[in-house]
């Protein structure tokens, strides 16, 4: 019989985290969960360590440590703090696959940790390789670690490369659901509060995320990780809107064919994928009905009224430090919208100003890569104050 498969997520009480926690329920057979990580959620760290008889949970933030001690002082849980335990722990030989589902630049350091230890990576994290992509990818090919996607779009892409047999791809064509706003014109979406951007229409996933996907820089960055999953140029990655969310991302060969990887929105489809490949398991999903879909719909994505996108494009055209930067000040903009301190297009207009002042690196160290986030993190909220 085969091994339990042994899991770390990195990140658990978010979306993903938590998606991934129901993939685990559905396979018990399968699947046993090893460690959990939060920033601050003690409570929900807590509930899910006991249920799923973890041994070891971590609280990132170190303040929250005796909080999540007691709670779990009955148990025989492990507790630690810091991301310096997150480090080690990932390295031991009882993780198997490191699910790095943690949000923004904070995820990178672990997620090297776990490469460097040789594990499976399904990776969820995207700035993990908007920031640092030629570092990770190459630490990767080094220590024999496969990173598997999760971002659904990503998955697609590879579940149709697997159909490819050997022959390159021509293209690729990355779908963006066009988030809350794509029928808002521009004067309106000037005006939308973070209220109105967490309305997503298809997908739940966390706030951060969802104010990206508004801006459409979510799907910025899933070019610039299209980049470094698959060996492509920019060139060959085309963004093009598709409402619906039926058909996830699309894959063109120089004959003209196209191959894509379609289903209901729900990540676990992709979660599972990585955690279980190269295994197709039951999932209590929403299975497609193509005679009740009627039409699926695709266009264009409009620069003007979502110029992140473009700037992510630039980011990556220019290489170096700079897709790093973008998301450092990204990441404190996107922190002042949702407290509404800022407007909406204040957002890639201290993007802009973030990457016109940088203190460019043709070939960045992963000293190099940190110093900039800090920097650059710290230009966007000066620029916010």
């Amino acid at each position: 019989m085969e091994r339990k498969r042994r899991i770390a997520i990195l990140g658990s009480t978010g979306s993903i985290g938590r998606q991934t926690l129901d993939v685990v329920r559905q396979h018990p057979d399968l699947f046993e969960v090893e460690l959990i990580s939060a920033n601050n959620s003690a409570d929900l760290l807590a509930a899910q360590a006991v249920e799923f008889d973890v041994n070891n949970a971590v609280i990132c933030n170190e303040e929250k440590w005796g909080e999540l001690s007691a709670k779990l002082s009955a148990t025989p849980v492990k507790v630690f703090s810091g991301v310096e335990s997150l480090c080690e722990l990932v390295a031991s030989d009882r993780v198997d696959i490191v699910v790095a589902a943690m949000v923004g630049f904070s995820g990178l350091r672990p997620t090297l940790a776990a490469v460097r230890a040789g594990k499976i990576i399904a990776l969820a994290n995207k700035e993990t390789l908007v920031a640092a992509g030629s570092i990770v990818m190459d630490l990767a090919k080094k220590f024999d670690a496969p990173i598997l996607p999760v971002d659904s779009e990503h998955s697609a892409i590879f579940q149709c490369l697997l159909g490819a047999s050997g022959n390159a791809l021509e293209r690729i064509h990355l779908t963006a659901s066009g988030g809350p706003f794509r029928i808002w014109d521009r004067e309106r979406i000037a005006s939308a509060r973070s209220s109105d951007a967490l309305k997503h229409p298809n997908w739940s996933m966390g706030a951060k995320i969802t104010i990206d996907s508004a801006t459409m820089m979510n799907k910025g960055f899933e070019v610039i990780e299209a980049r470094w999953l698959f060996d492509v140029p920019a060139s060959k990655i085309h963004v093009v809107v598709h409402p619906e969310s039926i058909i996830h991302s699309m894959v063109e060969f120089e004959d003209g064919a196209v191959i894509a990887q379609m289903g209901h929105p729900d990540m676990r489809e992709a979660i599972q994928f990585a955690m279980a490949f190269p295994r197709r398991l039951s999932l209590n999903s929403r299975k497609l009905d193509f005679a009740a879909l009627g039409s699926l719909s695709f266009f264009e994505p409009d620069l003007e009224r979502f110029p992140c996108l473009g700037l992510a494009f630039e980011a990556l055209e220019r290489g170096g430090n700079a897709p790093c930067a973008l998301n450092a000040a990204n990441e404190a903009a996107v922190a002042a919208y949702l407290k509404d301190r800022i407007k909406f297009y204040d957002i890639p207009a201290i993007l802009e100003k973030c990457l016109s002042g940088l203190n460019f690196a043709v070939e960045p160290s992963l000293e190099d890569i940190f110093a900039t986030h800090e920097a650059v993190f710290a230009k966007a909220n000066e620029l916010i104050w």
